[in-house]
């Protein structure tokens, strides 16, 4: 929720800011701050490969553009028919284009990829200019719109920006994705700056903070890259590294090894092996006792539990233990490795190099003939706690590293702990481990 809120209370800071008068930006600043914000959002969104942000940036700097042309009057001067006519437009087409971009997939700042984009954008410039043009047929045209459907208009504006902002709300929380977030708040800040005539220091305020919430969304992804695992979306081995820095004794570790993954993959195929980590990790998120999960690469995983020692944490391992072995995965569907094949050329060459493949197709298919659909798993934990004589870190890894490796020699799907006696907690084994 930090991705989705953060965005939104910096803009309630800027608009609490801006309408109480504590501060007062003179134009030039305001202009300032909106190319600076625009071309920082850019040159992130080009080094960042994202084509998303700079098409919303695009679409940004269009809008503010055109209201300023077309505006030809002062604020304290009743708007122009050219500016109410490009309000009107920009309120329709900005939040349209906010949609489109936030469905589009990235494609790489490629031509032949962007083409659609500048394309489009290349098309509503040109409408908003032949609706906005100061020619006599124009202006009548415009005259009696504004006065026969000044309503529709302002209604369909609104309700074009609700409909948007409901579509990137939804997206979010299916995706979770900063720059649905981004999208999200600068589509909220884009409408305040309508909403308060779209020209001058205030919507000028507005522009700026939307090209800046969306230059943050891209800062925010690539922390996330950084921080956190794409695959399980547990915290990563970097995040881990940072919050052992912040340890204080005493603390516990606990290394996580799921059984026999390797068999795993080399039977079911990488793609099964991925849903089995997906899998494991969303129990090891679920994990009691105030432990934080994280992935620490490959199969293996962390969790810190700050403030207790081991016979505190236990019990709370000894239950997401029993929770991974309890977890089925649905298998989506029989992955080539498992199909029966004809006489394999190779098993002439010698009988010797091709047992351990034969033993593995032998258990696929054993375990398909019982339950094609269903894989269980169980997973090892290796758990240490610091001493005053042992603070550092890295001792206390090494000694929940080596309980693991006596769990995985003990048979595996057990709990073993560092500090002496040793607690072994093992059940029957499921699936494949």
């Amino acid at each position: 929720m930090k991705t989705l809120l953060t965005p939104g209370i910096c803009l309630v800071a800027v608009a609490a800011l801006l309408h109480s008068g504590v501060i007062a930006p003179s134009a030039a600043v305001v202009g300032y701050a909106f190319y600076g914000a625009w071309i920082a959002g850019l040159l992130l969104a080009w080094r960042f490969h994202s084509t998303r942000i700079f098409s919303a940036l695009a679409v940004l700097f269009l809008a503010q553009q055109a209201l300023s042309y077309f505006f030809f009057s002062s604020t304290h001067v009743p708007p122009s028919p050219q500016g109410n006519m490009a309000l009107a437009a920009i309120g329709l087409l900005l939040p349209l284009d906010f949609v489109l971009l936030s469905v589009e997939r990235e494609r790489g700042f490629v031509f032949s990829n962007l083409a659609p984009t500048g394309l489009l954008l290349f098309v509503e410039s040109v409408v908003v200019a032949v609706l906005c043009r100061p020619d006599p047929l124009a202006a009548a045209v415009r005259a009696a719109h504004h006065v026969v459907f000044p309503a529709p208009l302002a209604f369909a504006t609104q309700l074009a920006f609700a409909g948007a902002a409901v579509v990137l709300l939804i997206r979010y929380f299916l995706f979770r994705k900063p720059v649905e977030s981004g999208l999200l708040w600068a589509l909220a800040a884009s409408f305040m700056a309508l909403r308060f005539g779209g020209v001058g220091r205030v919507p000028s305020v507005y522009f700026a903070a939307a090209a800046f919430l969306l230059a943050g969304s891209i800062v925010e992804t690539s922390y996330l890259l950084a921080y956190h695992d794409e695959l399980t979306t547990l915290p990563s081995r970097r995040a881990f590294h940072d919050a052992l820095l912040r340890l204080e004794s005493p603390y516990s570790i606990a290394m996580v090894d799921i059984d026999h993954f390797k068999r795993c993959n080399d039977t079911y195929g990488h793609d099964t092996g991925d849903q089995v980590l997906r899998m494991v990790a969303s129990r090891l998120a679920r994990v009691s006792g105030g432990g934080q999960a994280f992935r620490c690469g490959g199969e293996e995983f962390g969790i810190l539990f700050s403030g207790k020692a081991t016979p505190e944490v236990l019990d709370h391992l000894e239950k997401l233990r029993a929770d991974i072995e309890s977890s089925t995965l649905h298998l989506r569907g029989p992955d080539r490795r498992q199909e029966t094949r004809g006489p394999d050329r190779r098993n002439q060459r010698g009988r010797g190099r091709t047992q351990t493949g034969y033993a593995i197709r032998q258990l696929a298919r054993s375990t398909a003939s019982s339950d094609a659909s269903e894989l269980s798993v169980t997973a090892s934990i290796g758990v240490a706690t610091s001493t005053r004589e042992n603070p550092s870190a890295e001792e206390v890894i090494h000694a929940a590293d080596k309980a693991l490796y006596r769990a995985k020699a003990a048979g595996r799907n057990r709990i073993e702990a560092a500090s002496a006696p040793r607690r072994r907690m093992r059940s029957k084994s499921a699936g494949i481990a």
